[in-house]
Formats: structure tokens, C-alpha cells, sequence
């Protein structure tokens, strides 16, 4: 198994691309009450409980999660251990926070470096029974094993009835909102019927976003995964529509080199959706079909990168990842994490223009995410004060979302 590491100078090859961070505060841990000390001191200790008790892991792996979740809640920030493959960048990267309570560091930093620690308590880059044995894979395999999900699939069918601009926005919002269980794709809907899911947009450039890609005479884009199940499904539903109705010539779906928060979309879970969809007759199979040849003939690709496994927002890219982007007539950012990457996970104005921070990208950009942490950014003053006046929560709770884009 050949894994991707980053190199030892990984953090000082990054910055010396010259993109500066925004002079704007990070994001801690340490306030009580912010989504980040929900996810800190309830959301993580009781990941760590499921995947404990979801596996038969051996003495040894049970306490090394015992360990890393006594240390989260009462000790300080720990190095990782000496065998690591990747322990020469983590201690460049982490070395202004080891040694500090997990509380009193960056929710993006802390956050990812958890999951590093994670997979190091289970075995997953050990050579051994546990070698690359994905802990959130069974919470994958129950999302497409679901029995709504026939449904869900069938009304592709209904779908590839509707006129080519309903299909598109449709799809564009279906890939929006897929990791929504309760939402499902809503494909079969009636032509000229109104979206209920635009209602819960707070930002709304898609006809900017369809408007760059119809200009270009042979789009390439670049579609940035965010999680694996339902929503990985809805990108490739998505993914098939560009490729097939000259809305891009070449599709490249950039995934995880390896397990990341819980869901996160690798290669596996790729094969397990275009598996998933040729089982259900129909227009998933034809989907499922054409996307199989599309890899075949080079029009899909697939591409990782070790800095997606990084605990950096976008503006450390190294160099060669850059210039991937660099080659895109169009980057989609899919979900929360890479929308908090792209911006940087700072305590912005919601009303800072989207353009203002996503400027330094490479590429053309269109962010699709659901909301569910605190960072947000390209509001308006009067929808910010009634979102703040009806729904509290409404940067956390899931129920808005948004499509962004900087051209």
C-alpha cells in the first residue's frame, strides 16, 4: 500500500507560496458555548465512544482511544508518537501547539490533528490485521445500504424527463444538499416547479456559476468531494450532467488520500457509489455506465493529494496542488470543511464579500455547502439580521445553505 506522505518541510514549502492569511482572528476552542466547544468537549468524546464499541479492536487499541480521549478532555497536546511515517511534518506543523490544552488551539488545527490521532490509536497505518482498515467505513456502507435510498435513485429516472436547465439546477442543488438524509436528490419533480430547497439558500450564484461554465469552449472543472454516502452519490449524479450536456469536457474529482472526519470521500467509497447506483435499474445505471467509461476514457479522473489530510486552510497549498487548480476553467468546493478551508475558519463579518476571501485561489470557484459550522461569509446586512431574528442557530443547524461563486 503506497501512501502519501507530506514532506518533513511540508508547512515551509507551502508558505512559500505568497498568499498571506487573513490578518483575522482564528477560531479556538476555548469559548464556551461556539460550535467548536460542542464539537471539542460533546461531539468528540462520543465519536471516539462509537468507534470503540463498532469494532472488535484489540487491548491495545481500546486503550490508546481511552488515552487520546483522557488527554482531549484533561491533559495537554501530544506529539505523535516516534514510529509515525509522518511524524517529521506533524511536529513542524504543530509545534506552536503541543504542549497546550486541546482547548486553547485552532478548531481547524485541532480538529484535523484528531483524526490523525485517531487512525494512529486504531491501527490504520501500522503494518499488522489493522493496516488501512477504514474505522468510519461502516458508517458509509449504512448510508447506501439504506432502503430509502431505492427511491431516492428511482426518481433519476423522472429526473432525465425534465427540460436540460431543470436537470442542471436540480442536480446543482441535489449535490448541495446530499449528505441531508431526510432531503434525498428530489429529481422527479414536475418542470417548471418551484426548488423548496432554494428557500434555505442564503446565497444563490448559481446562474453566475452556470453562466462561467457555458462561456468557456471546453470547460475543464475540478469538483472537491466532501463527504462519502448520499452526498458523494449527488456529486457524481452532478459530475455525470456536466459531462454529458457540454457543460465540461474533462471532470476531475479530487477525494482524501485516506479516512478524514468520519465521512469523507475516498477512492473506495467512489466505487462503492458507481456500485451502488448500476444495482438500481434505470437512469442509475446509465449513470453509473457512462461515468465508468468516462474514467476509462479519460473525460473523469481522480486525484488526492496529501493536503487534503493537512490541518491548513487553502491559503498553505503547496505549489503542485496550486497548479492543479490553476488548470480548472472551474473549482467546486463541496461542503462545511472545504468552505472553512477556503475562507480560513476566522471570526469574519458574515457580510465580508465572498469575493474578498476567496481572492487569492487559483481558479475560478464555486463553494456548494450546507451550514453547519460558524464561519460564513458573502451575507447581506438585511438577510443577516432577520437569519439572526428567525433561527439562532442557523449557522450550525444544517438547515442553510448556500452557492457562492468567484469568477
Amino acid at each position: 500500500m503506497q501512501m502519501l506522505v507530506p514532506d518533513a518541510n511540508a508547512r515551509l514549502l507551502a508558505d512559500e507560496r505568497p498568499v498571506p492569511t487573513p490578518n483575522v482572528p482564528e477560531l479556538l476552542n476555548n469559548e464556551p458555548g461556539s460550535f467548536a466547544w460542542g464539537v471539542l468537549h460533546d461531539r468528540t468524546p462520543k465519536l471516539i465512544n462509537q468507534i470503540r464499541d463498532a469494532h472488535p479492536y484489540e487491548p491495545h487499541q481500546r486503550q490508546a482511544l481511552n488515552d487520546l480521549l483522557d488527554e482531549i478532555a484533561n491533559g495537554t497536546m501530544q506529539p505523535l508518537p516516534q514510529d509515525s511515517h509522518d511524524k517529521a511534518a506533524w511536529d513542524s506543523w504543530g509545534a506552536d501547539y503541543y504542549g497546550l490544552p486541546w482547548a486553547d488551539t485552532p478548531f481547524l488545527w485541532s480538529e484535523s490533528y484528531f483524526y490523525r490521532r485517531l487512525l494512529h490509536a486504531v491501527g490504520f497505518f501500522t503494518p499488522g490485521p489493522w493496516f488501512w482498515v477504514d474505522p468510519f467505513e461502516h458508517l458509509k456502507t449504512a448510508e447506501l445500504r439504506d432502503p430509502t435510498l431505492n427511491t431516492d435513485l428511482a426518481a433519476l429516472d423522472h429526473g432525465a424527463q425534465l427540460p436540460i436547465h431543470e436537470q442542471a439546477q436540480t442536480k446543482l442543488l441535489a449535490a448541495l444538499w446530499g449528505n441531508r438524509a431526510d432531503l434525498g436528490f428530489r429529481v422527479g419533480m414536475a418542470p417548471g416547479s418551484e426548488h423548496p430547497e432554494q428557500e434555505g439558500l442564503v446565497a444563490d450564484d448559481s446562474a453566475d456559476l452556470w453562466t462561467g461554465l457555458e462561456r468557456s469552449p471546453s470547460p475543464r472543472v475540478c469538483i472537491v468531494a466532501d463527504n462519502a454516502g448520499r452526498e458523494l452519490l449527488a456529486d457524481l449524479v452532478l459530475t455525470d450532467h456536466l459531462l454529458n450536456h457540454d457543460n465540461a469536457a474533462q471532470v476531475t474529482l479530487h477525494v482524501k488520500p485516506h479516512p478524514y472526519y468520519v465521512s469523507d470521500a475516498v477512492t473506495a467509497d467512489v466505487i462503492a457509489c458507481l456500485r451502488r447506483l448500476a444495482a438500481c435499474p434505470g437512469e442509475a445505471t446509465k449513470i453509473s455506465q457512462r461515468l465508468t467509461e468516462a474514467l476509462a476514457d479519460g473525460r473523469l479522473s481522480l486525484y488526492t493529494h496529501w493536503f487534503y489530510n493537512a490541518p491548513w486552510s487553502f491559503h498553505h497549498m503547496p505549489a503542485d496542488l496550486a497548479r492543479a487548480y490553476e488548470h480548472a476553467t472551474l473549482t467546486i468546493m463541496k461542503g462545511d470543511l472545504n468552505y472553512r478551508r477556503l475562507v480560513g475558519d476566522r471570526h469574519w463579518p458574515p457580510t465580508t464579500p465572498f469575493n474578498t476571501t476567496a481572492a487569492y485561489f487559483p481558479s475560478p470557484v464555486a463553494v456548494l455547502r450546507t451550514l453547519k459550522s460558524d464561519i460564513v461569509t458573502g451575507v447581506r446586512p438585511d438577510d443577516l439580521n432577520a437569519l439572526d431574528n428567525t433561527d439562532p442557530a442557523w449557522r450550525t443547524n444544517g438547515t442553510h445553505g448556500l452557492i457562492q461563486f468567484r469568477a
